[in-house]
């Protein structure tokens, strides 16, 4: 079997996702997703003809972003009409999945050179989201007897309640996030990977990260009225359904804390990331100079009514496959999608949390969720190649109660 090389990876800047504030809210998503394949092409030299496949991750499939964003951002970004492309959904997960996909493909003997990565516009999402998320919907009774499946905002709350992780460590993870992403900016750490946007008249749109707060504290965080009490209350249909009933329909006996608030929740952005993988023969071949090789990966189920459990599972099933143990990993990237996701992760498997997100996660920087697992992929290579290290693990969890993981090792 072949192996993976990740050859180069770049990403745009996260930009707020709302409508007349952030600075990317009004570019087609195309073009955002032809920004980073433009850049892996012009950075890489790459003959584009010879791109066996482009492996894209987009969440919400609708509207703009429907019709095979990843194909049609490639023809966008000029690239050569026989380098195909397809689109998926693992929902958050997306970003991870493309890159194992792409580097399958290529381990497999089946393809050469692939691009992955993924674009999100969540300031789309309130035009994009009108007719409900299908695995809420209430026609389907028998899916949602079978598996009540809560807002996510409830069920970080929910898992937040069984595990008995108050918000006061929630809030401290929040507060280490916003700092740790500060500390990255400050010091350009992501300055090998950022690739600026620019609008059709060519313009700049964003070339920073816009949705950083490093004013936030303590008192700021502690201040802010928890997000999902509300919500966990609204009716859903006419017999009085609602996120907490559903919860209660498989924990009949819990009673929520809610502990979560946009501050100690995964911020709404938009954003893309491409990765360009190779075979070892195709990359010598060219002259390509790996950075990083794919290791192992894996995906894993577990409870969809809680949803967000499934990244300890897939860490310990992606290092199985690999052979290796917790402290063979230098680097932890776990998606901060809400806090109560890292630090149960953290705890769960004893981590040094020094080794974890160390340049900040998505309660500072954002989650674009079809682009979030390639933009951590990303930053991964970049901070072991930063601090000189060998290994590094990335998961995520995803809705439906999945995770994907992959292991990658530095190799320059």
């Amino acid at each position: 079997m072949s192996e993976a090389w990740i050859i180069d990876a770049c990403r745009t800047p996260r930009g707020i996702g709302k409508v007349g504030k952030g600075a990317l809210a009004e570019i087609h998503p195309q073009r955002l997703g032809s920004t980073v394949l433009k850049a892996l092409k012009e950075r890489n030299d790459i003959n584009t003809a010879e791109v066996d496949d482009i492996v894209w991750g987009t969440s919400s499939q609708k509207g703009t972003q429907g019709g095979d964003l990843g194909r049609m951002a490639a023809l966008d970004a000029g690239y050569d009409v026989r380098s195909s492309a397809m689109t998926l959904d693992r929902f958050c997960g997306s970003g991870i999945t493309s890159v194992n996909i792409a580097a399958a493909n290529i381990m497999s003997g089946m393809e050469d050179l692939t691009i992955a990565g993924g674009t999100e516009m969540m300031s789309l999402f309130g035009q994009m989201n009108k007719g409900g998320s299908p695995f809420m919907d209430n026609g389907n009774v028998h899916l949602r007897e079978l598996h009540p499946q809560p807002h996510q905002g409830v069920c970080a709350d929910a898992i937040a309640t069984l595990e008995g992780i108050p918000r006061e460590a929630l809030d401290a993870l929040a507060l280490e996030s916003q700092k740790r992403a500060d500390a990255a900016i400050k010091e350009n750490r992501f300055a090998k990977s950022l690739v600026p946007v620019y609008h059709e008249d060519g313009t700049l749109a964003l070339e920073k990260e816009e949705f950083p707060r490093p004013q936030t504290t303590a008192e700021g965080l502690a201040s802010l009225a928890p997000s999902f009490e509300q919500l966990a209350d609204y009716a859903l249909d006419e017999d009085g359904t609602t996120f907490r009933k559903l919860v209660l329909a498989k924990y009949p006996d819990l009673k929520i804390n809610h502990v979560h608030h946009a501050g100690n929740s995964s911020g709404v952005v938009d954003g893309a990331a491409a990765i360009l993988l190779a075979s070892p023969d195709y990359a010598k071949a060219h002259g390509m100079k790996p950075r990083a090789r794919v290791v192992a990966m894996a995906n894993m189920g577990d409870s969809p009514t809680l949803m967000l459990n499934a990244p300890v599972p897939a860490a310990k099933k992606v290092l199985q496959k690999a052979g290796m143990k917790l402290e063979d990993i230098d680097l932890f990237e776990i998606n901060e999608a809400f806090a109560v996701v890292a630090e149960k992760f953290i705890r769960d498997l004893n981590l040094d949390r020094s080794k974890v997100n160390v340049n900040g996660g998505a309660m500072a920087l954002g989650h674009p969720i079809g682009a979030t697992g390639s933009i951590l992929i990303g930053t991964m290579v970049d901070e072991l190649e930063r601090q000189n290290k060998q290994f590094g693990l990335v998961t995520m969890c995803a809705a439906g109660g999945m995770a994907p993981a992959i292991i990658i090792e530095r190799m320059n």
